[in-house]
Formats: C-alpha cells, structure tokens, sequence
C-alpha cells in the first residue's frame, strides 16, 4: 500500500542512507526514537558500536540493536488499536507493566512500535506500525493532525479552565492549547489537539485541580475509534492512510536500499 508522497527520495543506494532512518524502515522505533537508541550506545554496525546519530550505512553492512541483528523490512503494517487503560505504549518496561504490544495480533513477525502515544492511564485509539516516514508524517507538527479526546473528570470542570485552556495555558513554562472544546455536561467536555505535547491534558486539568477519571482518545485526523472493542485492533483502510498529507518538510528523503 502506498501513502502519498511518503518516499521522496532520489539519494543513490551506494550513498547508503543515516542509521536512524535505517532502523525506523526496519520497524525498530520512529527516527526520534531510533536517534535516542543509538544515543544510549545500543546499536552496532560491522561489530562497532555507534553512538552518533546521522552515521550512514550501506547494503552489506551489518546493523545490530543490543547485539541482536536487525534486518530492513519490506512488508509494511497499519493498524489502530483500542488500547485499554494500565497498557504501556513503549517496547518493554523495567517495572514489568502490561504493553500495548501484547495485544497485537501474534501473527504479525515484524516489530511494531506506537505511533502518537497514550499515557499508562489513559485508553482509546493508538496506531501501531513499522513505517518510519509514516511515524515521522503523523509526529511533524506541520502535518496539523486533530487528536480528539473524551475526557470525563472526577469533579465539575469550570468555564474558567476551558477558556484557560482554548486561549492558551502556561503550566510550569510550557504552553498548552486546545483547538476545540465541546461541553458535555458538567463533569465531561471533548477535546480536540493539535500538537497533542506529552501529558497535555493531564497537566492541564492538573493545573485546575481537576483530576480526569477517564480519558480517551476517539479520533485520530479522519480515523474515529467507532464500535472497535477495547483490547482489539484492525488494519488501516487504505481510504484512511491516503488521508494523511505530507506537510512540506525538508529532511524525510530518504528511503532504505531494495
């Protein structure tokens, strides 16, 4: 399946391409999250150990990640889940907590990885695949992608946080602002992000002494978590990947060898 205007690179295959893009095409983690692996010192090429991102490899060379090959893959995955709350979004956990992964289908041989993760806590929808440039089309800000959430909180949410909150809060420095709320009572509002920055929500709420008793993503862009059960997954239509733009970006141009 084909994503627009995802593969836009003319770079000659004997030019080999950075290692962080390698091991986002090899379904490891996003290019982020590959720039900090390789960071942390967990990944070789040829037996060395390579701890500066933007090394180049080449066909031939041999890459590893905690020692363990990783091979460049080709069959490309798409899928939404409906994470339950106390799932981690994240390839393992020292503190031995339930991951999102596990409930992915086991038939599936290549590594996925999350893309727009959920806190611990919270539940709804969360893509998995292991498509680098799809990862990095979603995360660019540029892509201006709705995360829309229904949160329901332990307490009355008042007009003051919500205009707070569509005008533009500073919580411990940082800046955090809705697109959109929409009241549906006292206690439960939808929200829609853009951004959509770490713990966003919570901070927020936080921030007004509110505390979320639930809190659930129901839209990602065009892709609505419906009647898909929790704990449950399904693929991606190709009507709902052709959704998704390309935003103008420079530095997503290179796409792994044949």
């Amino acid at each position: 399946m084909r994503l627009p205007a995802l593969n836009l690179n003319n770079t000659a295959p004997a030019e080999g391409i950075r290692l962080q893009v390698y091991l986002a095409h090899a379904g490891v983690a996003s290019r982020r999250a590959s720039e900090a692996l390789i960071g942390e010192g967990r990944v070789t090429v040829n037996g060395e150990t390579v701890a500066v991102p933007g090394t180049r490899v080449a066909p031939g060379d041999r890459i590893c990640l905690d020692g363990k090959p990783v091979m460049a893959e080709t069959k490309r995955h798409y899928l939404a889940l409906n994470k339950p709350p106390e799932y981690l979004c994240s390839s393992r956990d020292p503190q031995g907590r339930r991951l999102a992964l596990e409930l992915l289908p086991k038939t599936i041989t290549e590594r996925l990885y999350s893309v727009g993760r959920l806190d611990y806590l919270s539940s709804g929808l969360v893509f998995f695949t292991n498509d680098g440039d799809f990862t990095a089309l979603l995360s660019h800000p540029r892509s201006e992608i709705d995360k829309e959430y229904l949160i329901e909180s332990t307490g009355p949410i008042p007009d003051q946080a919500v205009d707070a909150f569509l005008e533009g809060v500073v919580v411990e420095g940082e800046t955090y602002r809705a697109k959109s709320i929409e009241r549906l009572g006292r206690k439960a509002v939808k929200i829609v992000l853009v951004e959509g920055k770490n713990r966003e929500i919570r901070r927020v709420f936080s921030h007004f002494h509110l505390h979320p008793r639930l809190l659930r993503r129901i839209r990602i862009g065009s892709v609505e978590l419906g009647n898909l059960p929790e704990g449950e997954c399904r693929p991606l239509k190709k009507e709902e990947l052709e959704g998704f733009k390309t935003p103008p970006a420079a530095g997503h141009k290179e796409i792994p060898w044949s």
